[in-house]
């Protein structure tokens, strides 16, 4: 996750443009590629010195974007700078290149499909073992009942052997 005034800065253009550029662009960034924080999470950032950068120029009345990796993606194509056009342009690129290659090599394309089967096996394998794992746990945590006894001196002599 990048707040907007980081990846704003990033791109080379102010968190105000970036911040209209997503509300004019608004299709393109569905919930799971940017989010507005709630003024109680907008609080939460102004606390922590060491996690974020200066919030003195935010209006407090108007939280942040959040965006996620898809998101910053995104904004990329929607903004003008120099430096966004150049992420733009990468990203393209390396779809490009990678869809070359699986196209050109079927051996590759096989063995992925291969490989991405057994971790799908290994994976519900991984699973069953770990809910073992987590049961004998909860086993050993949970108290053993253990025979109630009664406060002070008893003299029952059968209960004592």
């Amino acid at each position: 996750m990048i707040l907007d005034h980081d990846l704003a800065s990033i791109y080379g253009v102010t968190t105000r443009r970036l911040n209209e550029q997503v509300k004019r662009n608004n299709s393109r960034f569905p919930a799971d590629f940017a989010f507005k924080l709630t003024l109680e999470e907008t609080s939460f950032l102004n606390l922590s010195q060491f996690a974020t950068g200066s919030q003195k120029h935010r209006d407090p009345k108007r939280p942040p974007y959040a965006f996620t990796e898809h998101g910053a993606v995104m904004a990329s194509t929607v903004l003008n700078s120099p430096d966004a056009i150049a992420l733009s342009v990468y990203v393209v690129r390396a779809f490009v290149k990678l869809r070359e290659v699986l196209a050109s090599n079927t051996e590759l394309r096989d063995r992925l499909n291969e490989l991405e089967s057994r971790l799908g096996k290994r994976m519900d394998e991984q699973d069953k073992a770990i809910a073992s794992i987590l049961t004998a746990i909860r086993l050993l945590i949970a108290p053993t009942p253990s025979p109630k006894r009664g406060i002070g001196f008893t003299a029952d002599i059968k209960t004592q052997k």
